[in-house]
């Protein structure tokens, strides 16, 4: 795939500035919410250890949910819990997944012409 491609989009642009670690969480405040995530995500509630992973920027946490929404087929939610925990790796998985789908659509439309 074109390295290029994606360089006209900002660099996080599916990323609001909401969804940001919230600045100043830090020492034994952020070990006891990542702790509580960790307990929320194991009984079930994604969305509830989402909402703490994201206010810690808790990388480990935020892959997780995006593993959890990639199998429930969620592939774009997932590319932002990615994308917040800068794992490029699956970040760009998703990218060359999506860039390919895109290419053989383009191509099916092009052949019906």
């Amino acid at each position: 795939m074109d390295k290029n491609l994606f360089d006209r989009f900002p660099a996080d642009c599916l990323i609001k500035t909401a969804d940001l670690p919230t600045p100043g969480v830090e020492g034994d405040r952020k070990v006891k919410l990542n702790r509580k995530g960790n307990e929320l995500f194991n009984r079930g509630d994604v969305e509830a250890a989402r909402r703490i992973f994201q206010t810690t920027g808790y990388s480990d946490g935020l892959i997780r949910v995006g593993d959890k929404y990639l199998s429930d087929r969620k592939p774009i939610d997932a590319l932002k819990m990615y994308r917040l925990a800068r794992d490029d790796k699956r970040s760009e998985g998703i990218i060359n997944t999506a860039a390919l789908v895109i290419q053989h659509l383009l191509n099916e439309e092009e052949e019906a012409k």
